[in-house]
Order: structure tokens, then sequence, then C-alpha cells
């Protein structure tokens, strides 16, 4: 009898040690609220700041064709971000160079033609040797893995950050089933 009760209370011991562990993954926290990056304003900022938040990350340029994408994304900011959600745009100029401005050129560019008041940040690199840890985390555990491809490739951040949807460049911030998307996350 005694065998069977040593027996018994390791097996519970270490079911509930598993079950300990398996807690402390899914309470693990993202990568990307480990990432420190500068905003258009030389502020650093502590990504940890969002954590509870959507975040719809997207990467931008000022002299693309989809740069009128500034205006929905703005649009998407001013509805929901009462509501938890955080746009943030990282300017890159990796595509055409089409992000040739230095941070100030691009502050100043986003709030006179778009009157861009979601959270812009320093231009970085968002593939190559020089990708930005952000993105090489964002790129590599999307569904959708693989490089960015062009200019205003969003993607979705969940409330405990984790990457839901990746929309590319054609996919604009007001289409259906981004909205979608983002609404559902939010009412989560």
């Amino acid at each position: 009898m005694i065998k069977f009760s040593l027996v018994l209370s390791l097996a519970c011991g270490l079911m509930l040690g598993a079950v300990s562990m398996t807690q402390a993954a899914d309470k693990e926290e993202s990568p990307i609220y480990g990432q420190t990056m500068k905003s258009l304003e030389g502020e650093k900022v502590d990504l940890s700041k969002y954590k509870g938040k959507v975040l719809l990350i997207v990467n931008v340029a000022s002299e693309c064709g989809a740069t009128p994408q500034y205006e929905q994304l703005e649009a998407l900011h001013e509805k929901y971000a009462d509501q938890g959600l955080a746009v943030l745009g990282f300017p890159c100029n990796q595509f055409g160079s089409q992000e040739p401005g230095s941070d100030s050129e691009i502050a100043q560019f986003c709030e006179k033609n778009y009157g861009v008041k979601f959270d812009m940040f320093s231009k970085i690199e968002v593939n190559g040797e020089e990708q930005a840890p952000l993105y090489a985390h964002l790129t590599s555990n999307a569904d959708d893995k693989g490089p960015v491809k062009w200019n205003f490739e969003k993607f979705l951040i969940s409330k405990d950050g984790k990457i839901v949807e990746r929309f590319r460049t054609r996919t604009k911030p007001d289409a259906p089933e981004v909205v979608s998307a983002i609404e559902s996350e939010l009412a989560k």
C-alpha cells in the first residue's frame, strides 16, 4: 500500500509540474515586447508599453504608390485607438528608395499630407543583413513566412503579442478583411 501511495504521489507531482510548465509557456512574453525602437523624434520606445493592445505594424514610405494608405491607417487609428488599437509605422527605404527622407522630413510629410497621429518610428531595414530584430521576428513567425515584399505590408498582432494576420501591400488598411480581423481581436 505504501508503494502505491508513493507512486501515486510521484505521478501527481509530475502531472502538476507538467501543468505548471505548460502554463508558464503559455504566459511566455512575446518577443515583440522585448524590443526597443527609436521614435521619429529620436526617443527610445520600449515596445512593452503596447502590452494588452492590438497592434497593426506597418512598414511605410513617403514616395510609394501605396503612400495614400497613410490616410486609411490614420482613420483606423482615430476610430479604434480608444478601443485598444495601436498603429505603428516603420519607415523603410529598401523598396525602390521610396523613403529617402530624414526622420524629421518623414514626420513633416506625414503630418502635412495625412495628419498622421499614430506612433511613427525611425527608419529601419525590414529585410536583409541589417534587418531590425522586430521584423526578423515578424517575418519568421507569421503564418505567411518570408521577407517583406514591398512597402505597406501590415502585421496584425493580438493583445498578447501573437501574430494574427499578415496583409500584403495591395490589401488596403480599410479592406473588409483587415477591419474584420482588427475588430475580432479588439473584442477578445
